[in-house]
């Protein structure tokens, strides 16, 4: 799959902009502040419905604009598919594909695919459990569309349940009796979370492991992941044993009742949910320790590249290249890591890469460049046996 035309209106930085695309490394040149990575986080907000930069959409809609539009011609295999993604703060979204207005914008998810590696991800080796709970499900919802309903009902039951808790301890009549239902509701949507995410860290542990030795070397440190749960039966933290078998999502909401049985009352005192998928933690480990804490700055950058290299090998698996972005990482990578992202990202449908700087970037990835500047954009396209040549600008 690959872009061919991208358009945004009141997108960020950008009043509008027209580009055309092909398949193959491109890069976007400019220097900072000129809006070469908006361009590309428009790219991704099609495949996520959010931003690696933001975690809400007002900030996405251009300063005195009400609303934002992002727009994309994709070439699917032997099909075009038109995407269109209005966006209103503080508003439902709207979603069009073929010009046909979806009736969920979350219907959208998993049409789109975009494998993205920035500077933001080394919060998944450094970062907070949310940081890497996020990562699991975003790419779970990718490979998955319809557990993207699964993840929001459970995140919707947890938030009234969490409601429920805060006034239980002076609610009067039958406050625990309801508190019962929604415990019904949670492990149904937890035990099924649960196992969806164990088979993703099964099935991405080898890619990952696979991934740390090509970059950081064969004779660094093994690369495991982990999966730590407030339910027993999900993991303790420990690296994933491949011929361990899943327990399936019966088990896991059973796990889960047994665990808000135990901590009831305690749950009640705090006025808060204690047991879930929401307390959980993707554990990374760099051999004997956990990589958080331990990891050297340069490790920490191998992790989080290696993790990112084993989701694009993941959802190649599926029969589908993802786009693969890649938003002002090859200044911060020496020779070594630089090469091995671009014997990946050579490989892919498309890649689309945006640096400050040309000569960062390997010399195999520097194919159709695009020169931003003052809200304009250049596209230069090399030719066959010819120099550099202008082919359009908007």
């Amino acid at each position: 799959m690959y872009v061919r035309h991208l358009q945004v209106a009141q997108f960020r930085s950008w009043e509008a902009a027209d580009l055309p695309l092909t398949p193959g490394p491109t890069v976007l040149v400019g220097r900072n502040g000129q809006g070469k990575t908006n361009l590309v986080e428009a790219v991704g907000y099609l495949a996520t419905l959010g931003s690696h930069r933001v975690s809400a959409d007002a900030p996405l809609v251009r300063h005195g604009a009400e609303q934002a539009i992002v727009r994309a011609a994709l070439r699917r295999q032997d099909r075009e598919l038109l995407v269109e993604v209005e966006i209103n703060p503080g508003r439902a979204n709207r979603v069009r594909v073929n010009r046909a207005q979806l009736p969920r914008p979350r219907e959208l998810v998993g049409l789109v695919r975009t494998v993205l590696f920035a500077p933001e991800d080394l919060s998944l080796v450094r970062g907070d459990p949310a940081e890497r709970r996020r990562f699991l499900d975003d790419l779970l919802v990718s490979r998955t569309p319809r557990l993207g309903g699964v993840r929001s009902d459970y995140d919707r039951v947890l938030k009234q349940r969490n409601a429920l808790l805060k006034t239980a301890k002076l609610a009067r009549g039958n406050a625990l009796a309801t508190l019962d239902v929604w415990d019904g509701h949670l492990t149904d949507l937890g035990g099924q979370l649960l196992a969806a995410r164990l088979r993703l860290v099964a099935a991405l542990a080898p890619h990952v492991a696979a991934s740390y030795a090509g970059v950081a070397g064969p004779a660094a440190d093994r690369a495991a992941l982990g999966y730590s749960s407030t339910v027993p039966l999900a993991g303790d933290g420990s690296p994933v044993d491949p011929g361990r078998p899943l327990p399936d999502a019966a088990e896991l909401a059973a796990g889960l009742r047994d665990r808000i049985a135990e901590r009831r009352q305690e749950e009640v005192d705090r006025g808060v949910t204690l047991v879930g998928p929401h307390r959980d933690d993707l554990v990374l480990h760099l051999g004997p320790a956990p990589a958080k804490g331990y990891a050297s700055h340069g490790e920490s950058w191998s992790f989080a590249l290696a993790v990112k290299l084993a989701c694009f090998a993941l959802l190649r698996e599926d029969g589908d290249d993802p786009v693969l972005v890649l938003d002002d990482v090859f200044a911060e990578l020496d020779a070594d890591r630089r090469s091995a992202l671009a014997e990946v990202a050579v490989t892919a449908e498309q890649t689309l890469i945006t640096a400050a700087v040309a000569e960062d970037v390997p010399a195999a990835l520097r194919g159709t460049r695009v020169e931003i500047a003052d809200g304009q954009t250049r596209v230069v396209r090399p030719e066959p046996g010819l120099p550099l040549e202008e082919v359009t600008g908007v």
